[in-house]
Order: structure tokens, then C-alpha cells, then sequence
């Protein structure tokens, strides 16, 4: 009897060492699933720690990195356009792009532009409870964006930047960024 609790504790061990170095299953939420992804997560506790280890993608342009990951994922989760008919919309609060995802089926994630298309790298944010899966997300989405995405693909958003009190347009077009200042975006209805 000894012998077979042995054998069986000794295959849990080893298939739950084997799963903790694949790579993390990423399911991008659509623009249309915005609203479960809520709905689901809402009393998740939201934070940075374990995404904070540099790599290669927080030193690149935000404005590249919003084409690797059209390229990689398709079109964000939310645009700050998808906001600006809201009755409470604050222009100052929101966020040029949002990719949502969830790891695992089970772990909440998002990519965050909180500095706009004039910086370097991006914002990170998972629930805190999956702190330990973190690091190796991270690197996961690094190589993805790094290596999966060897052509940029084109966008076009808008970003306001309430320090310069300034709406622009920001592309990725026939091979250039452009960041171009503008009006405030009429209707997106």
C-alpha cells in the first residue's frame, strides 16, 4: 500500500513541476467580451508586482509596441474611442489602448498605455493572487511580441495628453509613426 501512495504522489509531483514551465495558455478578450471579462473579475485585487522584471519590450517605444501587438493579438480590447461618447467620459482618465486577457482560463490580465505614445514600454497589471505566475507571463508575451511579430502591423488611435491639454492621432502607416495633433475626435457612433 506504501509503494502505490508513493507512486501516485510522486506522478502528481512530477506532471505539477512539468506544468509550471510550459508556456501560460493567453486568450486576448474581444472588444465584445469587455463586459463578462468584467462582470467575472470584478472583485479581483488588481496589481504591477511580478511584472515589474525589465525586459526587451519595456525598453521599446510604446507606439512599435502597440503595432507588435496589433500584429500578435489584432485590435486592442478597448480604445480610448470606444469611451469618448460616454456620459462620464474624462478624457484626462483614459487610456489610449487596453489589450484584456485572461491566462490559464482562470488569471485576469491588462496591458495598459497610461503615458501615451510619447514613452517607452508599457503598464502591466494581473490579479494579485497569481503573483507566482507573473514573471513567467511576462516573458511569455516578451517573446511573442519579440519574435511572432517580425512585421509591425498599422493602427490609428487617438490619445489625449491632459499635461499638454492636446488630443492626437497616432498611427502606424505605409511604415511610419506619426503622432499628429488634433482636434477633439467628434462622434464615434
Amino acid at each position: 500500500m506504501k509503494k502505490i501512495v508513493l507512486v501516485l504522489f510522486i506522478a502528481l509531483f512530477s506532471v505539477n513541476a512539468y506544468a509550471q514551465f510550459e508556456d501560460p495558455e493567453i486568450h486576448k478578450v474581444e472588444h465584445s467580451e469587455r463586459s463578462q471579462f468584467e462582470q467575472r473579475f470584478s472583485d479581483i485585487s488588481w496589481t504591477g508586482q511580478g511584472l515589474y522584471n525589465p525586459t526587451t519590450i519595456d525598453r521599446i517605444p510604446t507606439v512599435e509596441l502597440r503595432s507588435r501587438l496589433q500584429a500578435v493579438f489584432g485590435d486592442p480590447t478597448q480604445k480610448i474611442g470606444d469611451l469618448i461618447n460616454e456620459r462620464n467620459f474624462r478624457p484626462g482618465k483614459a487610456v489610449q489602448f487596453e489589450y484584456w486577457f485572461i491566462i490559464d482560463e482562470e488569471m485576469p490580465l491588462m496591458i495598459l498605455d497610461l503615458d501615451g505614445p510619447f514613452e517607452n514600454g508599457l503598464v502591466y497589471v494581473g490579479a494579485s493572487r497569481y503573483i507566482d505566475m507573473m514573471p513567467q507571463v511576462k516573458r511569455v508575451l516578451n517573446r511573442m511580441l519579440m519574435n511572432e511579430s517580425e512585421e509591425l502591423e498599422p493602427f490609428s488611435d487617438y490619445f489625449y495628453s491632459p499635461e499638454r491639454d492636446q488630443w492626437y492621432l497616432v498611427e502606424y502607416q505605409d511604415g511610419e509613426f506619426v503622432h499628429e495633433a488634433i482636434d477633439r475626435p467628434g462622434n464615434f457612433n
